[in-house]
């Protein structure tokens, strides 16, 4: 199962989530591009890299045009994100957050949830962070969130409506029944949208799980401190408590019997560039006698707006119908060995943690066998002995004996 890891040690920001998944990968112009779709407009976001107390990572800032910001309740927030051009689930995730807020505002304050304004966390910049997260999460195709027990902070912190302790009351709110603590750093640490967000996306809150990990991106927040890094760290990868790793994706189908066939190798190119996973051709007879052609393409859940769009703009279909189905595949990871011919990437597969099949990228022994001018299969073969060679024996026997010492 595809998982995102928080690691919350020094906090949790909406800001800061924002940057650890810009870290991770997720593109800003595709940020900025999703958010147009919300009708919020005074302000302007950017990107940078950034050290924290000598440790790399992303900050992500929205600046505002305007300094005063009004106060929104939920029901105009609702308003704002129902009347979007975005996902459903973007927009689901995203009003939950804002729910929490509200529930725990309402329990603070003691009044009904539909007489609270949210002051800061209703101001353009947290609806931005809110819902700019929330995008991101699905750019990642909504991996399975864990966060570590949260680093509040000590102190006092000064909001609209005065000077609190930390936590802030809507935080301490938000954080029942979570794992929390506090160290000599002084600052707030843990902010209500961060709260909210940790709340709304996590399904556990403790220690990492077993997971095989694939990126790591670091966000920053805005304080520096000398000796220690102000970053969320946001492990992404496959946690491994599973036999193999379940799904669901679109199966996309269409079927075609008037395009030019030169056409159909450059569609499956842009496809897969919108992030298929297959495409696949298949010969079919048609209305009228027709020979034509069914189009078959599985994606990810999130991914349905990227890949028709290129269905429509690079066919001649006029629709097309898919269905959701469950899918279950091995864990995998890329493991570069080096042959007498060069360096190849094997990609090996797992079950249960166990590897149970290893293969040879076919990209990366075709190119090697076409400029040494040996046959592919001899590169192929090189690439499984380097794989399974003396020195992978010897750490395994080495491993044998160093238990039966023990």
């Amino acid at each position: 199962m595809r998982g995102l890891y928080l690691d919350c040690f020094s906090g949790i920001s909406g800001d800061m989530f924002l940057g650890a998944l810009v870290d991770l990968g997720v593109k800003g112009g595709d940020l900025r591009a999703q958010l147009r779709k919300l009708p919020v407009t005074g302000y302007r976001i950017s990107a940078t890299s950034t050290r924290r107390a000598d440790l790399g990572g992303t900050r992500v800032n929205v600046v505002l045009s305007a300094s005063r910001q009004p106060h929104r309740g939920i029901r105009e927030i609702r308003r704002l994100i129902e009347k979007s051009r975005l996902s459903a689930r973007v927009r689901e995730r995203s009003l939950a957050a804002f729910e929490a807020l509200v529930d725990a505002e309402a329990r603070v304050h003691r009044m009904p949830r539909e007489r609270v304004h949210l002051h800061e966390v209703g101001a353009v910049d947290a609806i931005v962070d809110i819902v700019g997260t929330m995008i991101g999460m699905e750019k990642l195709g909504w991996p399975r969130v864990v966060c570590s027990p949260l680093h509040l902070g000590r102190g006092v912190v000064t909001m609209e409506h005065g000077t609190f302790p930390i936590p802030p009351p809507a935080v301490a709110e938000l954080l029942r029944g979570r794992p929390c603590y506090s160290t000599d750093l002084e600052g707030e640490l843990v902010t209500p949208t961060g709260a909210a967000l940790a709340v709304t996306l996590a399904t556990d809150f403790g220690p990492m799980p077993p997971m095989r990990l694939q990126k790591v991106g670091y966000g920053a927040g805005s304080r520096q401190y000398d000796h220690h890094p102000n970053l969320l760290r946001a492990l992404y990868g496959d946690f491994l408590d599973e036999a193999a790793l379940r799904e669901t994706v679109l199966v996309i189908e269409t079927t075609i019997d008037d395009m030019n066939p030169q056409l159909y190798g450059h569609l499956m190119e842009r496809l897969f560039e919108a992030g298929a996973l297959e495409v696949f051709y298949t010969p079919i007879q048609m209305k009228k006698n027709r020979p034509g052609i069914l189009v078959t393409i599985i994606c990810p859940q999130p991914l349905l707006e990227e890949v028709s769009a290129v269905i429509f703009r690079e066919t001649t279909t006029i629709g097309f119908r898919y269905l959701p189905m469950g899918r279950i595949e091995l864990a995998r990871e890329f493991r570069t060995v080096r042959t007498p011919y060069g360096a190849v990437r094997m990609k090996l597969s797992f079950h249960n943690g166990e590897r149970v099949q290893s293969t040879p990228e076919y990209e990366d022994c075709r190119s090697i066998a076409l400029t040494a001018g040996v046959p592919l299969m001899e590169i192929q073969r090189a690439a499984v002995g380097a794989l399974h060679g003396p020195a992978a024996g010897r750490r395994q026997r080495t491993t044998k004996r160093s238990t039966r010492r023990r």
